[in-house]
């Protein structure tokens, strides 16, 4: 969705919300050591999971829009 695009159905916004919650969490980790207490490590497995959860609910758009 475009950048100011306001969410039109409860999957856009579902959608939405994970993007910004990504964005706050990559930028919250620029003040943590890198190798602290593999947080790197558990970073980068929870971004590949919301990654891939954001992309099923992108494909099943059309199941959720049907009346």
């Amino acid at each position: 969705m475009a950048a100011g695009a306001s969410a039109t159905s409860p999957v856009d916004r579902v959608i939405d919300n994970l993007d910004a919650a990504m964005k706050r969490l990559g930028a919250a980790m620029r003040d943590i050591p890198i190798r602290r207490g593999s947080f790197k490590r558990t970073h980068d497995n929870l971004a590949r999971d919301v990654a891939k959860v954001v992309t099923e609910l992108d494909a099943a758009r059309p199941i959720f829009h049907k009346n």
